[in-house]
């Protein structure tokens, strides 16, 4: 691959995002596959990889349950950081941002969106928590597939949508001999956005 320079770069880092992940949509299964990072308000980090739901000029949008442990240090810390890593061709893309939920009726259409199957697990599921046996989690998924057999599935109340509001992007492309090209997007005032080029 050809070295990165800043005039291949979009001004808008929302549009140089969307042709990343869709380039990256020709070559993996899963492109909106992403690491999401979180911490406790005494610093103590966790991350995990989550599955990016949309985007927009709003921000980011990934679902979990409330009452797991990334959600809990979200809401007494609503900072987060994503990372997405693409290889081939060698790319990924690191957001950090503040975090907001999102609005009910958005998240309705967010979980009534996922497959059926995925929605019988998660509302089965009490996720973070521990769990004696495997076969615990599936009878409990078949017996919530028999009660709503032909019927709608639930929308759970400790389900939902948070909403990471980007505030930095970086991208980074992988050069030979780690002669990487990185360019960070800072926010700045009326929406607008600084780039810098920053040493690999």
């Amino acid at each position: 691959m050809s070295p990165l320079e800043r005039s291949e770069l979009d001004d808008d880092p929302l549009a140089q995002f969307a042709r990343w992940i869709e380039e990256a949509g020709a070559l993996h299964a899963e492109p909106q596959a992403m690491a999401i990072a979180t911490a406790t308000p005494d610093g103590r980090p966790s991350a995990r990889m989550v599955l990016l739901k949309r985007f927009d000029e709003r921000g980011f949008v990934f679902v979990t349950d409330y009452n797991s442990r990334k959600a809990s240090e979200l809401e007494s810390n609503p900072r987060a950081a994503l990372l997405f890593h693409w290889d081939p061709p060698g790319r990924q893309v690191r957001i950090e941002g503040t975090v907001e939920r999102t609005t009910a009726a958005e998240t309705r259409e967010l979980v009534k969106a996922r497959a059926r199957e995925s929605r019988l697990v998660s509302i089965s599921s009490r996720q973070s928590e521990p769990l004696d046996a495997r076969e615990t989690l599936a009878a409990d998924v078949r017996r919530l597939e028999e009660r709503y057999a032909g019927r709608e599935l639930p929308v759970p109340d400790d389900w939902g949508g948070y909403r990471v509001i980007p505030e930095s992007f970086e991208f980074w492309q992988k050069g030979a001999a780690r002669f990487h090209d990185r360019f960070r997007y800072t926010a700045g005032a009326g929406g607008s956005w600084a780039v810098q080029r920053l040493y690999p």
